[in-house]
């Protein structure tokens, strides 16, 4: 596996995870999406833990997103997309391979990775995802913003139930400097292909709708802030609380990013990972925290109960 699995050559991060809201959480783990938006670069590379938030999406959300990858994949030829056949949440659903990172201008003029792939990159930066691995019985857990470790206890019980999925149209990103984890950065495009220019991917009126109704879609989730770059298809904000009955409050509240990392927790009280910065306005914040093992903070009082039901292969309550 390319990226050493679960070892990451990046900072403190020993099994990173990400939380997202759906239905872009599962189409990253079954294949379908290839790249993961965000606003800011990718700080690892290797084996990346995805994390579904608890705000169930709805019929048009769903339909808006499948939409635009039926048209993308109809790009280079392929039309018989099978999507989830359920999106859950408030479960740590799999894992996939982080292989660079590149801003989006260079993923749009890179001709080795297909059309499809380059339709997908319209973010300030792309993750490169390859290899998805899902999880047999997705378990319920809670999320943090941003990138942040799964707790020992999680990844244990996690890593025993992968398998392996192949996507529609795996994708394989080379790196400029196979020996270097890291060579397939921001830049790295543009200096390997200095001449090279955005491909003219011609647009079908379908093509176009799918694209407008992805950015639609994702449009539900943001709040107006000057700072702060616009949602786009495969892109969620940043932060947003979990917890159902706050939803209305988070639209008028919550600050984003391009993507979303978010903790879940029971009273839907966002806390931050300590590496990286909380969007969070200070007055939300939570006082009654303590920091784990993994330097992350979380509420106290948390349920391990999830752990001994995955590790005997039940389905958590």
């Amino acid at each position: 596996m390319r990226g050493g699995g679960g070892a990451n050559p990046s900072g403190n991060y020993r099994n990173p995870c990400l939380t997202m809201h759906q239905p872009w959480a599962s189409l990253l783990v079954h294949g379908i999406k290839r790249i993961e938006g965000r606003s800011w670069p990718s700080p690892i590379r290797g084996r990346l833990w995805i994390h579904a938030a608890s705000k169930v999406p709805d019929e048009a959300t769903i339909k808006a997103m499948e939409d635009f990858y039926r048209e993308i994949y109809a790009v280079n030829g392929i039309t018989d997309l099978k999507f989830p056949e359920h999106y859950p949440i408030s479960r740590l659903l799999g894992c996939i391979e982080v292989v660079g990172c590149v801003r989006g201008e260079e993923l749009a003029r890179w001709e080795m990775v297909p059309e499809g792939v380059r339709l997908e990159g319209q973010t300030d930066f792309c993750w490169l995802c390859e290899q998805p691995q899902k999880l047999l019985i997705p378990f319920e857990m809670r999320g943090y913003q941003r990138v942040y470790n799964l707790e020992k206890k999680i990844y244990e019980a996690a890593v025993r139930g992968l398998v392996s999925v192949e996507g529609p149209l795996p994708v394989k990103f080379p790196l400029p400097n196979p020996r270097d984890l890291f060579s397939l950065k921001p830049g790295s495009i543009s200096v390997q292909f200095p001449k090279s220019k955005a491909s003219d991917i011609e647009k079908s009126s379908s093509l176009s709708a799918a694209i407008a109704g992805a950015r639609a879609a994702a449009t539900q989730f943001t709040k107006k802030d000057e700072n702060l770059s616009m949602v786009i298809p495969n892109g969620t904000p940043d932060t947003v609380r979990t917890d159902q009955s706050t939803s209305k409050s988070l639209k008028e509240g919550a600050m984003l990013d391009t993507n979303i990392n978010e903790r879940s927790s029971n009273d839907g009280t966002l806390v931050s990972n300590d590496k990286e910065q909380s969007f969070l306005p200070k007055s939300e914040a939570s006082s009654s925290r303590n920091k784990t093992p993994e330097g992350v903070e979380r509420r106290t009082g948390e349920p391990h109960k999830i752990f001994a039901a995955s590790l005997r292969g039940l389905k958590p309550s």
